[in-house]
């Protein structure tokens, strides 16, 4: 019988579905590292929500341990990596909380706008300052989503809901999709000029981190509310708090921070600033929700091998698997290399399978290529969560088949449509190895090397001497090279896997050569 270790507080309805499962469980909430070091061996499945540490060396002594299933969606606290290395399913619960979360946001937005902590203390302390806290309506105001994704989209119903007009900014929002829940789609300079009241709803990435720079807090309207529910990261907290003293912007409410548990923070104490304590999720409804969905997901695969909401592999059955797991492999690999090159936003996905392959059960090879394509953008993507995720950005999918492969026995296809023009790759699996085949129509054989240089170029002399001597120059070491062209004197591209990370001047600098066309630094 398998055996699961709770460690962090569940409902007992969780609890009792593992035992009418089949499932063993300890609950033993509070556990400190040491001694949960000393008993993880004994286990089969981890139960966490967000205190427990899942490190790499807790994952080291789970001698026994098959999967760490986390009641919410937030992983920061389990080691993905040494738990993919180690063969440890790590399953999260995405949209149990959304609902909650986006209520939070709201409830911040009001407690802003009429000043409702603030005059809670005054109240009690006996001083009737009536004339102090004068708030101001929401009714016909505008609210400036940054993210419209799930939580978003939910946020926008309930302003609607209010009679707010909603703009919208997020690059994988179609028009279509934005006039489907109510929105108009608009850029950030535009939302930040016209917003009332400005809520964030996007992870924390490398292209959202302070995505409310300085710059960009100057740009917004004089007396605009601030709200973050999302993640911490995404507003200059110390350019926010010199907003606030100035009254440039009227009120902020945080329930999110830099730094958590946010013992001590710039913004503590600003005027008309509300802080919460990540509570977005904290509801009864929405802890029970991500409850009894962990303990169904963990069960699943403890008891059948039916993989669910995994952040490390396609979601397949027990019977799939030897087949698919491969397929589901160079699937997610291309649309990684997708996902790196949409610089523009992402308008529509075509996903082409030639072959052997075509025979095969697709949903959770499309599933690989979109977790893959997405997880560069949004992050929190896994195979179940990423075909959802594309469709509420209203990016149209097309899955389409050929029973025969003219070169490789089974080949896959993505094209991906960004900024108006299509870009295109495929890859085949080669001596059971994920390779990449065709780049914008030209064919070549390469691997997903770590750290690859896709570079499309001009094809004339001296350009392979210039890049090896720019590289060799800046101590940059060569693993691999593999070259496509259209013909002699025309289009070409390059992969160069390199030993090596170029830092933003070398990279410039190769943009820079003669003929360069493109460039980027992709990571597998």
């Amino acid at each position: 019988m398998p055996k699961v270790l709770i460690s962090d507080e569940l409902s007992q309805a969780a609890i009792d579905i593992f035992k009418t499962r089949g499932v063993d469980v300890d609950f033993k909430p509070g556990l400190k590292k040491d001694e949960l070091i000393a008993i993880i061996d004994q286990y089969d499945g981890l139960a966490v929500r967000s205190n427990t540490k899942a490190t790499a060396d807790v994952i080291a002594a789970a001698k026994n341990l098959k999967v760490i299933g986390r009641a919410g969606i937030g992983v920061d606290n389990i080691d993905i990596p040494a738990a993919t290395a180690k063969g440890v399913v790590v399953m999260n619960t995405p949209f149990g909380n959304s609902i909650t979360t986006a209520e939070h946001a709201i409830a911040l937005m009001f407690a802003a706008a009429r000043q409702v902590p603030e005059a809670n203390v005054s109240t009690q302390a006996g001083k009737w300052e009536k004339n102090r806290f004068m708030g101001r309506e929401l009714y016909a105001k505008t609210l400036g989503l940054i993210g419209a994704g799930n939580i978003g989209s939910i946020v926008a119903d309930r302003a609607l809901g209010l009679k707010m007009k909603v703009v919208a900014y997020d690059p994988f929002l179609s028009a279509e999709r934005a006039l489907q829940i109510g929105v108009e789609k608009v850029e950030l300079d535009e939302l930040l000029a016209r917003a009332d009241v400005i809520t964030m709803h996007v992870p924390l990435t490398e292209k959202t981190k302070n995505i409310l720079s300085r710059e960009n807090l100057a740009k917004t309207k004089k007396g605009v509310i601030l709200v973050n529910a999302a993640r911490g990261g995404l507003v200059d907290e110390a350019a926010l708090r010199e907003a606030l003293e100035s009254e440039h912007v009227a009120a902020a409410a945080f329930d999110v921070f830099t730094i958590e548990p946010a013992k001590e923070n710039v913004l503590f104490g600003a005027p008309n600033f509300i802080a919460t304590p990540h509570l977005g999720a904290s509801t009864n409804e929405a802890q029970e929700n991500v409850a009894l969905q962990v303990a169904e997901q963990m069960s699943d695969y403890l008891l059948t091998g039916a993989v669910t909401n995994a952040l490390n592999m396609p979601s397949i059955t027990a019977e799939e698997a030897p087949r698919l797991k491969p397929f589901a492999a160079l699937a997610e690999k291309l649309g990684a290399f997708a996902g790196q090159i949409v610089d523009e936003g992402l308008d529509e996905v075509e996903i082409e399978y030639e072959g052997d392959v075509a025979r095969l059960n697709m949903k959770p090879l499309t599933a690989a290529a979109l977790a893959g394509l997405l997880r560069p953008l949004l992050q929190d993507v896994n195979v179940v969560s990423a075909p959802a995720l594309l469709k509420e950005r209203g990016a149209v999918l097309t899955e389409s088949t050929r029973d025969a492969s003219p070169t490789y026995d089974s080949l896959i296809r993505i094209r991906v449509k960004t900024g108006g023009g299509w870009r295109t790759l495929a890859g085949a699996l080669i001596a059971g190895k994920p390779r990449i085949v065709e780049v914008k129509g030209m064919s070549l054989e390469a691997p997903f090397h770590p750290a690859t240089l896709y570079i499309n170029n001009s094809d004339t002399p001296g350009f392979i001497g210039a890049l090896g001597t720019l590289l060799g120059d800046a101590k940059v070491n060569i693993a691999t090279f593999h070259l496509g062209r259209e013909g002699a004197g025309g289009e070409a591209i390059a992969l160069v896997g390199i030993d090596d990370t170029p830092g933003e001047p070398v990279m410039q600098k190769l943009k820079a050569l003669p003929h360069v066309r493109y460039a980027k630094l992709l990571r597998f």
